[in-house]
């Protein structure tokens, strides 16, 4: 398995701005999540590859929740 990419906090997922099979580099935002009417972009760390994305808009994340799988 890739690197996972975690929610950090209770949110509503606002959107997914990637694509399986993507490449990414560090700093990409990979989705958006929507907390107390704030947006707050989720980055990727380290470039790769999308190979699984476990969430879609509307999805309610609780901390800890993989978001992203990158390979």
């Amino acid at each position: 398995m890739g690197e996972l990419v975690a929610a950090e906090m209770v949110a509503n997922v606002h959107s997914v701005t990637v694509s399986v099979g993507d490449q990414v580099d560090a700093g990409t935002t990979l989705l958006i999540l929507e907390s107390m009417k704030m947006e707050i972009p989720v980055l990727c760390e380290d470039a790769g590859q999308v190979s699984e994305i476990k969430v879609g808009p509307g999805d309610v994340v609780q901390e800890g929740d993989v978001l992203v799988v990158l390979s």
